[in-house]
């Protein structure tokens, strides 16, 4: 089982970006789903978690400007940013439950800057 993440780049602050980390291998169950972020210097953060209802949960620093989805029939899950802000900049990490085990991608850089 592998994740794939994808979708990072370079944006303006207030600029949008949509973040897609898809799920491949031998996969019998897909449970909960989430990005986490790391800024340098700084620990891993949890930035939004999706349950396998679609639940959803975000830190309060990135409520109402990003989103998180997902698709059950492609095993993938979205982040969508928008309003970008400088201090969004980090390598942006997605994470599942598959199988009944934790699996990290591999990371995708987001810079936000003029």
């Amino acid at each position: 089982v592998q994740l794939q993440a994808s979708g990072g780049g370079l944006v303006q602050p207030g600029g949008s970006l949509r973040l897609s980390c898809a799920v491949s291998g031998i996969i019998f169950s897909v449970n909960d789903m989430a990005w986490y972020r790391q800024a340098p210097g700084k620990q891993r953060e949890l930035v939004a978690f999706i349950g396998r209802s679609s639940s959803t949960n975000y830190a309060a620093s990135v409520k109402g400007r990003f989103t998180i989805f997902r698709d059950n029939v492609k095993s993938t899950v979205y982040l969508q940013m928008n309003s970008l802000k400088p201090e969004d900049t980090a390598v942006y990490y997605c994470y599942a439950i598959i199988n009944n085990r934790d699996y990290w991608g591999q990371g995708t850089q987001v810079t936000v800057s003029s």
